[in-house]
Order: structure tokens, then C-alpha cells, then sequence
């Protein structure tokens, strides 16, 4: 035991005090406060590009004129096509947009024509459809001896307000399944990047140490297992460092950030409308609903439960890590080939968590939150949703009985592996280890 807490120690007190690890500590909460203002500058730009377009209306559905966008200048035209088609190429407009005339009042669909010497672009064709499809429903009204009103009427919107079944049973909020996914793909995420990032620095770590045959020195004094465990347990421990204090760091240059030049998150056009068209009282209740209902997850069992998945999914994978660090030589392509069956496994929990978190009680949740491989990252994004005791009971066992086995097996593959020099290594042959140990 002293001998592992001494190459914990090691490990852990070479890292932390490299450059590298502190430059990357300290330069990724500013980096991404950089994405973050390039993010908010890139969607909060509005296009310079001024368009002049003129309109032929052959239905007649624009009445009184048409009004202008920010940088696109509309004008109506009685010409013909092809005299307006000479003006655009004598520069005189950018574009012609003829709206056919409407021949049937029931039809749903109407096409636009749009000639151009530039193409269509998608922010001119959003303009464009939004402005005729006002003008068509306003001509249609008046047509079929529609009122304003009756039209307004026929726009609503549907909310599903949860209730319990029993009237002194708990009332669950409607932010439920929004905050429940939110937290879930946080914490996948978190675990995605966990095992990817420090299960790679092991295997590196390894392969590092095999090459330059420092572990010949090593293993005179330790056994091969007392070595794989320290550096796992070592390199994870500067893990865990690096994210509490990104997690420190990251929310107040974030803050700071936005604080400090009035900057906002980006977000799609359609939540911002949603927004912008929402009741100031109605925007200030939901964000309120939204906190209240943060603050009534149960996180005295999300926390430990996460921590429990976070060491079962490093210590399984990165024991794995390992095992092919101990295996390989010198040629970067053999590493990419033997990682292949590890890396697969991680990127198809991912795209499992997302469908997960749209339906936390679903088939595929309770199968994938119990298989080991996936369960790490896919049972933390079902958290939040308070899946059944049982089912978690399970799969912590689970996780832990396959960790400790994939430990053992990784030791089998290592102490054969990591004194092995100058031989191509294949799957064939870590089986033979396996077995032989």
C-alpha cells in the first residue's frame, strides 16, 4: 500500500507542477470565455450586404406598398420580366422576386420565383417567404370575407400544465423535463470528456514511460499492478483537481465577462422571439420556476450518485487506457488501432444519452443505464429524473464489479506488456494475455 501511495504521489506532484498543466488550467476558463465573445459577436451581428429587390406582383396581394428590412430595399414594379431582368444586370437592383398570382384561395402552397446573378441566400429567402406569406394571408382573408380578429383568434398557444393524481400528492413543475434533460447532459458530458481526456493522458503516460524504458527501473521496485493502480488513481487525482477548479473559475470569468461588456448567451432566433414576444411577468415567473425547480433536485443523491459514476467509469476505462499504453510501441498508428474498441463504446453512450434524456423511463434507458460501458455516462443523465432505487442499486454494482474486473484484466495485459519491446502488437495477442496473465 505505501508502495501505491507513493506512485500516487509521484504522479500526481510531477503533473501538477508542469507548466503545461497550469498554463491549461488557468488559459481554458479564458478560452472559453473567448468562444463565449466571439460566440455572442458572431450572433449578434446583422449583415452589412445591402440588397435593392424589386417585386412583381402578379396576384396583387400587396396593397398600400411594401416596407423595407434593415438592409434590403424593396420596390414594386409594373415592367416586365425581362426589362427588370436588364436592370439587374445593369446593376440597378440585385435581385427580382415575382409572386404569382393566386389561383386557388384553399391551396396551401405557393411558389415564389427569385432571379439573381448572386444566388439566394438563406437570411434574403427568410425575409422574403415571412414578408409574401403575410401579404398572401391578409389577400386570402379578404377574399374569403375573413376579419382581422376572427384570424387572430385562430393563433393560440398550448401549454400542459402538470397535476398529481392524489390531491396531497406532489405537484411536479412543468420546467421538470426541460431542467431534468439540462442536468443530464451536463453531467454526460462531464463524464464523456472525463474518460476521454485522463484515460488518454494514462495511456500516454504509459506508452511515455515504456519507450523511454523508466519503467524497467520502476518494476524492479514495484510490482506491475502497484504501478498501473498508482498512475490510474495519480492522474485522475489531477483530474479531479483541473475540473474543481475550472468549475471555480469558469463561472466567474463568465460572469465577469458578461458583466463587464453586456454580452449574452447565444441563442436560436426562435427562442429569442419566444422570448421577446413573452410578458415581462410571464419571463420573470419562469425564470423564477426555473431556479425553484433547480434547487429542488434531490442533489443529496445526484452529487454522490455522480461521484460513484465519475470513479466506476475512469477506473474501468482508464484501466483500459492503460492496458494499451503497456501494449504499444513507438508507431502512433498501432495506438489508434487498439483504442478503436475503446473509444466506440464511449461515443455510442453519448449519442444513447440524448435520446435518453427525451424519454429518462424508456426501454433503452433502463437497458444502457445497466451495461457498464454505457452506464456511466447514460444513468448520470437519468438522475435528475429520480429513475426507480432499484434500478440504480444495479447498475452501481454493476459498474463497480466491472471496473474491479477490468482493472484485474488490464493488470494481466500490462505486466506482460509494458516490458515488451520491438514486437507489433495485435488483438490476438492481448487475448493471449488475458489468459495467460
Amino acid at each position: 500500500m505505501d508502495k501505491i501511495l507513493l506512485i500516487i504521489q509521484r504522479e500526481y506532484l510531477t503533473r501538477v507542477k508542469k507548466k503545461s498543466f497550469l498554463l491549461a488550467t488557468l488559459l481554458t476558463p479564458l478560452g472559453i470565455a473567448a468562444f463565449i465573445v466571439v460566440a455572442s459577436l458572431i450572433f449578434g451581428y446583422e449583415s452589412d450586404e445591402s440588397k435593392r429587390i424589386v417585386v412583381i406582383d402578379e396576384s396583387g396581394v400587396i396593397t398600400g406598398g411594401i416596407k423595407d428590412e434593415a438592409s434590403i430595399k424593396f420596390s414594386l414594379s409594373k415592367k416586365s420580366l425581362e426589362d427588370l431582368k436588364q436592370e439587374v444586370r445593369d446593376e440597378k437592383f440585385d435581385a427580382i422576386v415575382v409572386i404569382p398570382a393566386v389561383k386557388n384561395l384553399y391551396s396551401k402552397d405557393l411558389q415564389v420565383l427569385y432571379y439573381s446573378e448572386d444566388g439566394l441566400t438563406l437570411d434574403v429567402e427568410s425575409v422574403v417567404k415571412n414578408r409574401v406569406k403575410d401579404y398572401v394571408r391578409d389577400y386570402k382573408a379578404a377574399q374569403l370575407g375573413l376579419e382581422e380578429k376572427s384570424l387572430d383568434a385562430l393563433s393560440f398557444s398550448t401549454s400542459v400544465e402538470p397535476e398529481p393524481i392524489d390531491e396531497d400528492g406532489e405537484n411536479a413543475s412543468k420546467m421538470t423535463g426541460a431542467i431534468g434533460a439540462g442536468i443530464g447532459t451536463i453531467m454526460g458530458f462531464v463524464m464523456y470528456l472525463t474518460i476521454f481526456i485522463y484515460g488518454m493522458m494514462v495511456m500516454r503516460s504509459v506508452q511515455e514511460e515504456k519507450t523511454t524504458r523508466i519503467v524497467e527501473v520502476m518494476i524492479s521496485s514495484v510490482k506491475p499492478f502497484q504501478l498501473m493502480l498508482g498512475k490510474i488513481i495519480g492522474v485522475g487525482l489531477v483530474g479531479l483537481t483541473q475540473v474543481l477548479i475550472w468549475a471555480a473559475l469558469i463561472p466567474l470569468v463568465v460572469v465577469g465577462l458578461s458583466f463587464f461588456f453586456g454580452l449574452e448567451a447565444p441563442s436560436s432566433s426562435a427562442s429569442a422571439d419566444a422570448m421577446a414576444a413573452m410578458d415581462p411577468e410571464e419571463a420573470e415567473n419562469m425564470v423564477l420556476l426555473a431556479m425553484t425547480e433547480i434547487q429542488n433536485q434531490n442533489w443529496w443523491a445526484i452529487v454522490p450518485l455522480f461521484l460513484i459514476y465519475f470513479l466506476g467509469g475512469y477506473f474501468l476505462y482508464a484501466s483500459m487506457f492503460a492496458a494499451v499504453g503497456s501494449a504499444m510501441g513507438e508507431d502512433q498508428g498501432e495506438s489508434q488501432a487498439l483504442t478503436i474498441p475503446i473509444t466506440i463504446p464511449v461515443v455510442l453512450a453519448i449519442y444513447i444519452m440524448f435520446a435518453v434524456v427525451q424519454a429518462p423511463n424508456s426501454t433503452l434507458a433502463m437497458w444502457s443505464s445497466q451495461f457498464p460501458l454505457f452506464s456511466p455516462i447514460v444513468m448520470p443523465a437519468r438522475l435528475a429524473f429520480s429513475p426507480p432505487i432499484w434500478e440504480v442499486a444495479l447498475s452501481v454494482f454493476i459498474l463497480v464489479v466491472t471496473s474491479v474486473f477490468f482493472v484485474w484484466l488490464s493488470a494481466r495485459i500490462y505486466r506482460t506488456g509494458i516490458l515488451l519491446y520491438g514486437k507489433k502488437i495485435g488483438f490476438k495477442e492481448l487475448g493471449k494475455w488475458m489468459v495467460r496473465g
